[in-house]
């Protein structure tokens, strides 16, 4: 088309300003089929640029860059081009109008109460189309409808029936092309009404039976008792049911839920077969006495098999806490290590998050699991979210007080999640909404949403009174039939199933809750799907195991993790560090920390074991020790000496984590749980965040085993140490978790020495006890130049949770004794030497937990004549180890004798922010601590 009749023809165009919506999707229509556009269309977009001399697809980017330049030529003017191509562009424009915002009319609202204004883009009249068009043929497009044409008033009642039913999908802010014609394939070509046959409404019916009937025989047997019923959100039931078949017959192996309190009895008994009977137990105040603390009963979990066409599915329900979507990362975590241990991009295994309307959008950990969602280090190849949308949250009834946005699902759009809202009483179209999300999740591995819009017919627990907040909302509530009760009536009245029938299965399950018998009937004891634990059940810290590793192994090792291709020009300083590594291994220099750090996953690894390794600067370190990732410099190409050391050797992974430290922890938390063999660690870039994860820490790691049997290997480094870099870059709170440490749930560790992280990390691994360790570790450390070891100090393999004396000095000549743990030591050293002293000993405490009574006991023994002993530390007097653990060491000294402390003053802050101020507090609690009186 020449410039001229080009330009004439932009003017009379419906190409600028406002109309790109219906441009993009005449080119859509194009793509399908050049000739199902008007010849001047045709000519445009023959005439766009094409993408390296291919005739096939363009870039939508270009594509829109050139329209938007095209624009800016003719101005902003609307102007129709004549008649009919028109009004099929306008027949266009309100396809795209329903795709859009169909969502916003649709019937998704079971109890009626949204008050949604009608969307003018809906309308016929918004895009001057009348009554007197809805007997003229048009194109189509891309709609899916079988045919090329169709009448109008037949076109806009499909879409009505597609995007404004029971079903809103919200989809178009996706980026994909491919994604967006694939969800369209399956909405629009059976107008989003499911194809289902009678036994599958049977089925469909015998979920809302189970749901209904356990909570009213909950509520009869046990009256005022706390349940957190899913009375009003039945469908979940039915929803699961068949997630669980349709992922079993694509052959999904195993699936992980994870969810908060709302349905989670019902889910038990009605979805993962847990037997009733054991239930009625937990409300009666049964329990095993032999179990640790226990939980309540809608937080603990379950595992099952539950018998699919595909072959058995193994079930798992992640166990809980109140802190409502902290699970979801946790479940993620179990599920990546479900996958790596089966070699799984995603197929084999199904993660499942069930959310609260106000707790998805208000947690923040979900907008960091939606993040985390197609990173490398946490991708599990999407994940079916659901939302059990009650329309109250808590105890709420106002949305714009729960959240921002018009749906508690925006977040989900962060990641183009495709979002599909369903009205919980349309169980039928739940189960279509069903099908297509996991289907979307199974072809483009990534999260999918489904807002199932429902109410909750009780208050928040079953003792609440809901007409208190929300008198509106639960008058209605009050006259509005069951889920089961409405889709029993609609079976009836279609001829499907009689109402005689539907009360016999309600007969049937009642009897089965009577008999205390299971109520699925897909239930099957579980077989080998899951990880054996049995090896790790039972053991004591004090265990033997064997630990050693030869001097040459180790030399050979050595050699091994120093080495890279020539043909990989690394850094100069990473090459300086690399060409040390090589004299380590030589002899010629002893061990750094990095060296034996590196060392010791190279010894897990040569033993087949795995090493997984997540921060938020793990590759390299935080503090440029590592260097586990070499990056080549002249094509940024990677290379990991530490997967190249032998064709027999344990996978190893080391990624640089997304910035966050709760959902990163919860992850890898649920990864160990998951998975005992091997060392997984969790590094924290500065041990100072860890405070960020807080409520990993609290209601998981420390306290998992004791509350729900869960044994968890997690190794946690935490950079702690006083460098004078202020309040934030000091102190990882160790306190805190000496303060979380009973029942001998977990370790706490300082190592002082690269010979002690070395055989700390093994032991984690070799000795067959799976338990949490929290190491303090260094940052000034890892270059000290007295912070160094020799390969036959890591060779003896052992951890020495306490160590003595190392100078030569006469214990009987010693009137005082130091205690103290990680880099103070150094500077206690130091001042010693430098004061000359030979009557103050210094005892290295290497583990504050469990206390090594034993350990040091022995190394007292010698110090029996000692009057002084002190404490020394780092941190203020309210912080550190002083609080938590003085009486570990007044139990440990001489009667007679005192303990005394050494130390910063008692601070609300961790650290001072002033250089010169640490210096003088530092230099000040070493003199106090050699000082003897």
């Amino acid at each position: 088309m020449p410039e001229g009749v080009m330009k004439a023809w932009l003017e009379s165009s419906h190409l600028s300003g406002n109309n790109s919506a219906y441009i993009e999707e005449l080119y859509e229509s194009y793509l399908d089929n050049a000739h199902s556009v008007s010849d001047e269309w045709r000519e445009v977009f023959d005439s766009l640029p094409k993408v390296d001399g291919s005739s096939v697809e363009y870039r939508h980017s270009e594509i829109r860059e050139e329209f938007k330049e095209l624009a800016k030529q003719v101005g902003r003017q609307v102007i129709v081009s004549g008649g009919s191509d028109a009004k099929q562009v306008k027949v266009l424009q309100l396809i795209n109008a329903f795709r859009f915002r169909g969502h916003q009319n649709a019937n998704i609202d079971p109890l009626g109460l949204w008050q949604r204004d009608q969307v003018r883009d809906l309308q016929l009249s918004h895009h001057d189309l009348s009554d007197n068009d809805l007997n003229t043929e048009f194109n189509v497009g891309s709609f899916v409808a079988g045919q090329e044409t169709m009448k109008l008033g037949d076109l806009h009642k499909a879409l009505k029936n597609t995007y404004c039913g029971s079903i809103g999908a919200e989809y178009m802010h996706m980026t994909s092309t491919e994604e967006k014609r694939w969800i369209q394939q399956r909405l629009e070509s059976i107008q989003s009404k499911a194809q289902l046959d009678t036994a599958q409404k049977e089925e469909i019916l015998k979920g809302l039976i189970a749901a209904d009937g356990l909570e009213k025989y909950l509520g009869a047997k046990f009256p005022g008792a706390k349940r957190f019923s899913l009375e009003g959100g039945d469908a979940l039931v039915p929803m699961l049911k068949e997630l669980i078949m349709r992922a079993g017959s694509h052959g999904t192996k195993e699936v992980v839920i994870g969810m908060a309190h709302r349905g989670r009895l019902n889910v038990l008994v009605n979805v993962l077969g847990k037997n009733p009977s054991v239930l009625f137990d937990e409300f009666a105040g049964k329990h095993d006495e032999s179990l640790g603390s226990g939980d309540v009963k809608y937080h603990m979990g379950y595992s099952s098999d539950y018998v699919t066409e595909g072959g058995n599915v193994h079930l798992a329900l992640a166990f809980n806490p109140s802190h409502l979507e902290i699970v979801n990362p946790v479940v993620m975590g179990s599920v990546r290590a479900r996958l790596d241990r089966r070699g799984s991009s995603g197929d084999l295994v199904l993660p499942i998050t069930i959310h609260g309307d106000s707790a998805i959008a208000g947690q923040g950990v979900v907008q960091e699991t939606f993040n985390m969602s197609q990173a490398r280090a946490f991708g599990v190849g999407g994940s079916v979210r659901i939302v059990v949308n009650n329309q109250v949250g808590f105890t709420t009834s106002n949305a714009s007080d729960t959240r921002s946005g018009e749906y508690c699902t925006e977040i989900a759009k962060m990641v183009q999640a495709p979002i599909l809202h369903v009205n919980s009483d349309d169980p039928e179209a739940v189960i279509l909404a069903t099908q297509i999300a996991l289907d979307f999740r199974n072809t483009f591995k990534r999260d999918v949403v489904i807002d199932l819009v429902c109410y909750r017919r009780h208050g928040h627990n079953e003792a609440d009174e809901p007409n208190a907040t929300q008198p509106l909302m639960y008058q209605k509530i009050k006259k509005h039939p069951t889920p089961r009760q409405i889709y029993a009536d609609k079976l009836a009245a279609e001829g499907s199933i009689a109402a005689a029938k539907a009360k016999e299965l309600v007969d049937y399950y009642r009897k089965l809750l009577d008999e205390g018998q299971c109520t699925v009937e897909q239930w099957r004891p579980m077989s080998e799907h899951s990880v054996d634990w049995t090896p790790f059940i039972g053991h004591e810290w004090d265990d033997k195991y064997d630990n050693n590793i030869s001097v040459d192994a180790l030399k050979t090792l050595a050699e091994k993790v120093s080495s890279y291709p020539e043909s990989h020009p690394v850094q100069s300083r990473v090459k300086k560090i690399y060409d040390d590594r090589k004299k380590m291994a030589a002899g010629e220099r002893p061990l750094d920390w990095g060296m034996a750090e590196t060392l010791a996953y190279a010894a897990i690894l040569e033993r087949g074991e795995r090493v997984r390794i997540t921060g938020q600067d793990s590759g390299r370190g935080t503090f440029f020790h590592r260097h586990a990732v070499l990056h080549n410099q002249d094509d940024a190409s990677t290379y990991m000496p530490l997967q190249n050391l032998s064709d027999k050797q344990g996978p190893f992974e080391v990624h640089d984590s997304v910035l966050s430290e709760v959902s990163v922890l919860a992850f890898e938390y649920g990864y160990t749980t998951a998975e005992p063999n091997g060392l997984t660690i969790w590094e924290a870039q500065f041990g100072d965040f860890a405070n960020c994860a807080q409520v990993v820490f609290d209601q998981f790691i420390s306290s998992g085993e004791q509350k729900w049997g869960r044994l968890c290997g997690l190794t946690m480094l935490l950079p702690h140490g006083y460098e004078g870099q202020g309040p934030e870059h000091s102190s990882a709170r160790l306190e805190r978790f000496l303060q979380l440490c009973a029942d001998h749930n977990m370790q706490v560790c300082i190592p002082s020495t690269p010979a002690q992280v070395f055989n700390m990390l093994r032991r984690q691994v070799v000795r067959p006890m799976r338990r949490p360790l929290i190491v303090m570790s260094p940052k000034s450390l890892l270059r000290h130049p007295l912070a160094v070891s020799s390969l036959e100090e890591l060779s003896v393999g052992e951890y020495k949770n306490v160590i003595g004396e190392i100078d030569d000095i006469n214990p009987k000549d010693v009137e005082r004794v130091v205690f103290c743990s990680g880099k103070v030591y150094y500077e206690l050293l130091e001042q010693r030497r430098k004061n000359e002293q030979k009557n103050v000993a210094i005892v290295r405490v290497e583990q504050l937990y469990p206390f090594p009574e034993k350990e040091l006991a022995a190394e007292l023994e010698q110090y029996q004549h000692v009057k002084q002993f002190v404490w020394c530390q780092e941190e203020p007097q309210n912080q550190g180890a002083w609080y938590c653990s003085q009486h570990h060491f007044r139990a440990a000294i001489p009667q007679g004798t005192y303990l005394t402390y050494a130390g910063r003053p008692a601070s609300a802050a961790p650290a001072v922010g002033y250089m010169s101020v640490h210096v003088k507090q530092q230099k000040a609690l070493v003199d106090d601590a050699l000082n003897v009186e």
